[in-house]
């Protein structure tokens, strides 16, 4: 069975591991996952994660989820360009999540970033999601 939307999937499973207090949480690998993990745990939202070989051809990752005194510190993640409608930004329409409390994830041509190191190449792009 294929996912329609691996980086939606991969986001539900952190938000329903978080809701159930998991240390840890195993999804499917794929490029565009692991260079959406790397901008969270740059931003601290992720303790780590790790790439690993289930079988031939077949690779997972391993995400440590990170709490501060018992909650975790991702209070909403959701995704913002789905594949049936993407949502793409120039720089000067890049999106503030909570004032710049949270952070956008954007796609562009300098590679997957945060709104913040986005702005800071004068890039914009596809918004990926949104983390606070």
């Amino acid at each position: 069975m294929s996912i329609s939307d691996p980086l939606g999937d991969m986001l539900t499973r952190i938000r329903n591991a978080q809701r159930a207090k998991k240390t840890e949480v195993v999804s499917p690998a794929s490029r565009l996952r692991e260079n959406v993990l790397e901008v969270l745990k740059k931003e601290g939202y992720i303790v780590g994660f790790e790439r690993y070989n289930v079988k031939a051809g077949i690779d997972e990752l391993r995400i440590q989820l990170k709490y501060h005194e018992g909650t975790s510190v991702i209070t909403e993640i959701h995704r913002v360009s789905k594949p049936g409608r993407r949502v793409y930004a120039s720089v000067n329409d890049l999106p503030r999540v909570y004032n710049g409390l949270g952070i956008s994830i954007i796609s562009t041509s300098a590679g997957v970033m945060s709104d913040h190191d986005a702005r800071k190449s004068n890039v914009g792009g596809e918004v990926l999601c949104q983390v606070f």
